[in-house]
């Protein structure tokens, strides 16, 4: 297996809802399975991205929304085994008890730092025993496990990772260019990538569950807006439709799982979906349709793995929007040089556009993702793009994508300072 289709298959995961959520909910889980008696105190600290992302996200098996609920319930109804899918079974009775941890005040959310890396810590207290679980640099990855003050499994050491070099220094991504990926993308066996197929059986159940729903408002007017049709003849408006009424399901809580890439739901939805409706509208082949999800995939990674996998950048639309122009332009015969054009316009136009939290308006910022690469796309193909000596673009397209991705990390945290003060701000009202 070559290198780029493992990092592909490692980073692909089903996550129900927003992935905040099912992440805090994982580690508590995780922790109560370590514990026996009554719950006394549950405690979770994170950094700023994990409590920005879960503030007021929807959260599947309950009307609810936040941390403090996703926490209750992962004490109550969470099964670590199923990782980012943890609330999958959530029942009536288990909401009962998890509000009842809520009222009781047993339950504690607190912002431990700024930072775009991961960080969860949850700690569990009952009658008999304390466990503590703390989970660093992606959603599920568990560094250390204590119980009752002795360590039975990981490290409470830190591995040092600058924030000023952007996220996850030293990414094996960073090691290709993009004439790489596309000629990875080219030439891998088909049957290598095949798995991938798999994310759009997984998104386009979550969007088919999305449009049947009575709680969406934004997928019934696109689909409105795409002529009453799922599949039209606007490449464009169904690729709106298909990618957006997904993202709404997903942050609304339905329960089903988007498949994620990078740790996200909706960077997986917006990497896939307006592709899926390039490939239904078009008449591209699966296997045209899966080398470009790769690209797309690989694409989003290298922008993201420099913000970090939490900032206070939208990455689902800059990163994975980048990512889906990319291969949007390889679909309609586009080259390096047309790549290149794609995430110089991306980079000029969308780059900046902040992340307040896994909500509702993560759909609307999806919309502009669409807009922002159909637009990319079209002018690349016609050789019109932002040139190189412009604003944040650099000389290679290796350098561009870099470039997007420290506007993020350093370079937005005192963005994502403002936006967690102002989110302090809102609660204190209520």
């Amino acid at each position: 297996m070559k290198e780029l289709t493992r990092m592909i298959r490692e980073d692909m995961k089903p996550a129900l809802g927003v992935t905040e959520p099912g992440a805090i909910a994982f580690a508590v889980a995780e922790a109560v399975s370590h514990t026996r008696g009554v719950i006394r105190q549950i405690t979770v600290s994170m950094n700023s991205g994990m409590y920005k992302n879960a503030f007021t996200c929807g959260i599947p098996g309950t009307d609810q929304v936040g941390s403090a609920y996703a926490a209750a319930l992962g004490a109550v109804a969470g099964r670590p085994e199923k990782g980012l899918e943890a609330l999958a079974d959530v029942k009536e009775e288990d909401n009962r008890q998890a509000d009842a941890l809520i009222r009781a005040g047993k339950v504690k959310i607190v912002l431990d730092s700024i930072s775009s890396r991961i960080f969860i810590e949850a700690s569990v207290e009952t009658e008999e025993d304390t466990a503590v679980v703390t989970i660093r640099d992606s959603h599920t990855n568990i560094v250390c496990e204590e119980v009752n003050g002795k360590i039975i499994a990981g490290t409470k050491d830190e591995p040092e990772i600058r924030e000023e070099d952007g996220g996850e220094a030293g990414h094996p991504i960073h090691c290709y260019t993009l004439q790489d990926l596309v000629s990875y993308i080219e030439t891998v066996d088909g049957e290598e990538i095949a798995f991938i197929e798999e994310a759009y059986e997984v998104n386009l159940r979550l969007f088919h569950l999305g449009l049947a729903s009575p709680k969406t408002t934004f997928a019934r007017h696109l689909l409105e807006r795409n002529g009453g049709k799922e599949i039209s003849k606007d490449e464009q408006a169904t690729a709106s439709l298909l990618c957006n009424g997904a993202i709404e399901a997903r942050v609304i809580g339905l329960d089903a799982p988007a498949m994620s890439i990078t740790g996200s739901g909706a960077h997986g939805i917006i990497a896939t979906m307006p592709l899926y409706a390039a490939y239904r509208v078009n008449g591209y082949t699966k296997e045209q349709l899966l080398r470009a999800t790769a690209l797309s995939y690989l694409v989003c990674m290298y922008i993201k793995e420099y913000s970090g996998r939490l900032s206070a950048f939208c990455g689902c639309a800059i990163a994975a929007g980048s990512g889906m122009a990319c291969a949007l332009a390889w679909l309609r015969g586009g080259g390096v040089t047309e790549m290149t054009y794609v995430l110089n316009n991306m980079a000029s136009s969308i780059t900046g556009m902040i992340c307040d939290g896994g909500n509702q308006g993560c759909t609307m910022k999806g919309i502009a993702a669409v807009d922002a690469a159909w637009r990319s796309v079209d002018l690349a193909m016609h050789g019109i793009h932002i040139a190189d000596v412009h604003g944040i673009n650099g000389e290679t397209p290796e350098e561009t994508m870099r470039n997007m991705g420290l506007i993020a990390s350093p370079g937005m945290t005192g963005t994502e300072k403002t936006i967690v003060e102002i989110f302090d701000a809102k609660q204190r009202k209520v």
